[in-house]
């Protein structure tokens, strides 16, 4: 269940196409889908966490191939601060070292 995770009380979305709270993430992520931009995290690449703060560097799909960057603050076991980047996946890259 999503409140295992994220706090039904408090959470505060820095996503300009999502509202703060439970009821403004599930309102984007339908905009999302119904234009065809699920959120889907297909390997999880790095996680550094210090205090109540972790990173997470991702990669799934959002419509086309993408590279997810969430920063999450936490409190009381539970997500309550969100900001994150969502950044297409180039076809190629102009150097050798990889995206990830």
């Amino acid at each position: 269940m999503l409140t295992d995770y994220i706090s039904a009380e408090t959470y505060l979305q820095h996503n300009p196409e999502a509202a703060d709270g439970l009821a403004g993430f599930g309102a984007a992520a339908a905009a999302w889908a119904e234009q065809g931009k699920n959120l889907v995290y297909t390997t999880i690449h790095k996680v550094i966490a210090e205090g109540d703060f972790v990173l997470l560097q991702s990669e799934g799909e959002f419509g086309v191939p993408v590279a997810y960057y969430d920063l999450f603050r936490v409190a009381d076991g539970r997500i309550v601060e969100h900001w994150d980047v969502i950044s297409p996946v180039p076809a190629e890259l102009p150097h050798t070292n990889g995206l990830f």
